[in-house]
């Protein structure tokens, strides 16, 4: 968006796409084991609900 003497506005528009956050950390080993490890009580639920859901 520019300003009304031609100049670009000094604050990004609303709409401007956003830095991701997510493709901003390389995936490692290290940090792919430590989120399967902190999900452990995610994939639980989820088994549970599976097989409740299977009767």
């Amino acid at each position: 968006m520019q300003e009304p003497n031609g100049q670009p506005s000094a604050q990004p528009s609303p709409r401007a796409p956003q830095p991701n956050q997510i493709l901003a950390v390389p995936a490692t080993v290290a940090l792919c084991n430590s989120d399967y490890n902190a999900a452990a009580d995610v994939r639980q639920t989820m088994a549970q609900q599976d097989a409740k859901a299977a009767r």
